[in-house]
């Protein structure tokens, strides 16, 4: 009894209630009982794998280490495009199998497993292999650890709002997301002043202690006390998207919508090639991890609530910006890589980029998040979803050809080719409709020739 005492009090705390116990909204009475020990655990799980996220981190950690140990450019440039790709498309395949189940809690907890297990190997090929063979095994290994994330995507969702109560759902990632932005920029802080050695054992050590606490995650997850829940309603994500292809051929507004967020990887797909190109500099080079950690951390806890209010008035405004932003980035690192190699020996100049980009990129997943909510209505939201994401999904596995081209032609073309795409980005959002006008009214009808004469004024 003590215990579920002291649960509901840190719950309290936490959530800013007055009292103890309060009546759940959307939850049954059994569930609500549990709720301040299950948000407690929320809470810990989520921080465990998002301070492992911060150790091993694709786009700037496991591309240093790769670049460290001499694996070749093409796979790091897979890094991204890999992770990000598997973890998105499997969703459609399991999405109906997963709701058939009355219990959810297992699936995540298989796939933190999954995800810790493929991160600790990740980090002992870095110790123990170099070059293609390293660089080889570790992109395979992404590969698993992409699949892990794909059940705990889907699954995730489910059991929180079985456990926690409307409400009080968002604190949960709002904790988890701060424990973990204070433990990333305290790594930050180590790497850059050398009071952590920087080097490959010590790098790999901790993406190894970040894959183990992926998998201490998976243990306080299984704790959670989740109660049989629905399994009517589950949809096909597979069949679903397949029966909706030609809404593709039919709504103007998603097709530019599409090509916008196809345009904007390049914001996703750089930050392994900066660190790439500070390799190529012995005295700016590998030495910068601290250096880049930083700016990462520092850009998204600057920008993601101004970017939030911002995309709330318009987000086709903050796409726009964010590209431009993003073309300026990766132009000035294609110019300094193509024009002026020397300028990056100063261990500042790419960093500071990966800042303004790191913002750009941060501006993109708010805006196009925002932009697809307000522009589809209830029951064409999902399907707007399951199909962007479907194609940015396909996109992303073609994206690995940019290590190939950095492989045979250098990393400055590449650059070169990020901000362009970017460019072309800004033009793209132009032409996307404001979707928070006061007087936007969504044509959900499937012929959108109309309202996408619309789109082309605004």
């Amino acid at each position: 009894m003590s215990t579920l005492t002291d649960y509901a009090r840190s719950h309290a705390v936490l959530v800013d209630d007055d009292e103890l116990a309060q009546v759940c909204r959307d939850l049954p009475d059994s569930a609500c009982r549990e709720q301040p020990r299950n948000y407690g655990l929320h809470v810990v799980s989520l921080s465990l794998t998002k301070v492992g996220e911060g150790l091993a981190d694709t786009k700037l950690v496991l591309a240093w280490l790769l670049d460290a140990i001499g694996a070749p450019t093409w796979a790091m440039g897979l890094l991204v495009p890999v992770r990000e790709a598997l973890a998105m498309l499997p969703q459609l395949l399991i999405s109906a199998r997963i709701r058939r189940l009355v219990i959810r809690k297992t699936v995540y907890v298989v796939g933190c497993v999954v995800q810790g297990l493929a991160i600790v190997g990740t980090g002992v090929v870095a110790l123990t292999l170099s070059g293609t063979v390293a660089g080889s095994l570790a992109v395979g290994l992404i590969a698993v650890f992409a699949l892990g994330r794909s059940l705990c995507s889907i699954s995730h969702k489910d059991v929180l709002a079985k456990t926690v109560d409307k409400g009080r759902r968002g604190s949960v990632s709002g904790f988890a997301g701060s424990i973990a932005a204070a433990a990333t920029l305290l790594l930050a802080l180590g790497y850059s002043t050398g009071w952590i050695p920087l080097s490959v054992p010590v790098v790999a050590t901790a993406v190894i202690l970040g894959g183990l606490l992926w998998l201490a995650a998976a243990m306080v997850f299984h704790s959670i006390r989740e109660y049989p829940g629905a399994t009517a309603g589950g949809m096909d994500g597979f069949a679903a998207v397949i029966s909706q292809l030609g809404l593709l051929q039919r709504d103007v507004r998603l097709q530019r919508l599409i090509v916008a967020r196809a345009l904007l990887l390049s914001t996703a797909l750089a930050p392994p090639f900066y660190i790439a190109l500070s390799g190529d500099h012995e005295s700016g080079g590998l030495g910068t991890l601290g250096l880049f950690m930083l700016a990462s951390s520092a850009a998204s806890l600057a920008s993601s609530y101004v970017w939030g209010r911002l995309a709330d008035q318009s987000s086709r405004r903050v796409l726009m910006v964010a590209a431009a932003l993003a073309t300026m980035a990766n132009g000035a690192a294609a110019c300094a890589a193509l024009l002026m190699p020397e300028q990056l020996k100063s261990a500042f100049i790419l960093p500071v980029l990966l800042f303004v980009l790191t913002i750009a990129h941060q501006g993109v997943r708010l805006g196009r998040s925002v932009h697809v909510v307000d522009m589809a209505d209830l029951d064409s939201r999902a399907t707007y979803t399951a199909l962007s994401n479907s194609v940015i999904g396909l996109i992303l596995l073609a994206g690995g050809v940019f290590g190939v081209i950095a492989q045979w032609l250098g990393i400055g073309v590449v650059l070169a080719l990020f901000a362009l795409m970017a460019a072309l980005a800004v033009l793209a959002a132009s032409r996307l409709d404001e979707v928070q006008a006061r007087d936007y009214s969504a044509d959900f009808s499937g012929d959108s020739t109309a309202h996408g004469a619309k789109g082309d004024g605004a």
